[in-house]
């Protein structure tokens, strides 16, 4: 376990997600994080973006949201919830750092990931409502930064992704419990009324459980691909895109 544990807290650095102003290379081509925060430190940045925006902008609807996520995870580590609360503890830390990258940056990076940027460029849109911007950013943060996190995670403890596939699910777990309610708080309209709602079609047609197993099958081929570092390069740029295109289809306007 002490070995575990310096492996953890070890600056675990690659080049950063296109557009966030790293210069290192991972050795095996993915695009890398800053270096692994704890979820304390991570709460108390997405509180500060929360500071600076608007309610009704886009990146603060989605931020609220992932700063409930964030607090109730480190809420469950504290108490015990994950046999292996280091694990859990560096995942949710490493994964937070990747939309904390973007956010941070305020969107003004020359070239933030693909699957970030119809939520980047939306953000103000008018005829976008709030419960579109919260689920393009899951999309975003699920289906893009959550592998390349994984792969980070196994980097930083030193093991495969299979160790990590408890943590994996219990987060994931607590993501779907999350967006269930996010769907209730934030679609609009009598409930009468909702099925007529181009917007009930629209989010009906995504879903976080899909995006998770994508997640996780995307995690692994990423791992076994770590000796091809322009395969797993090539692989990460083609995902990044896909998940974008899925975010730009949710913020179709709706009103």
């Amino acid at each position: 376990m002490v070995q575990r544990e310096q492996l953890a807290v070890r600056t675990v650095r690659g080049p950063a997600a296109p557009g966030t102003g790293g210069t290192d290379t991972a050795a095996d081509g993915l695009p890398g994080p800053a270096p692994a925060p704890v979820l304390g430190s991570v709460a108390e940045r997405m509180r500060a973006c929360d500071a600076r925006w608007p309610a009704a902008d886009g990146m603060a609807v989605f931020n609220r949201v992932y700063l409930t996520v964030t607090e109730e995870l480190a809420r469950r580590v504290a108490g015990g919830h994950f046999p292996d609360r280091l694990a859990a503890g560096t995942l949710g830390a490493v994964f937070a750092e990747r939309y904390l990258a973007v956010a941070e940056s305020g969107g003004d990076a020359p070239r933030p990931p693909a699957s970030w940027r119809p939520l980047l460029q939306y953000r103000g849109h008018p005829g976008v409502r709030p419960l579109q911007f919260a689920l393009a950013g899951i999309n975003a943060h699920i289906g893009y930064d959550l592998p390349l996190a994984v792969v980070d995670t196994c980097r930083a403890l030193g093991c495969a992704p299979p160790a990590l596939e408890d943590g994996f699910e219990r987060v994931g777990d607590l993501l779907v419990l999350l967006e269930e309610r996010v769907r209730e708080d934030l679609m609009p309209g009598p409930d009468l009324l909702q099925v007529a709602d181009p917007l009930t079609h629209l989010v009906g047609a995504w879903s976080l459980e899909r995006a998770r197993e994508g997640a996780w099958s995307a995690a692994r081929l990423l791992w076994g691909m770590r000796e091809l570092p322009g395969l797993a390069g090539e692989f990460a740029e083609r995902l990044d895109a896909g998940v974008g295109l899925v975010g730009r289809c949710l913020l179709t306007p709706c009103r």
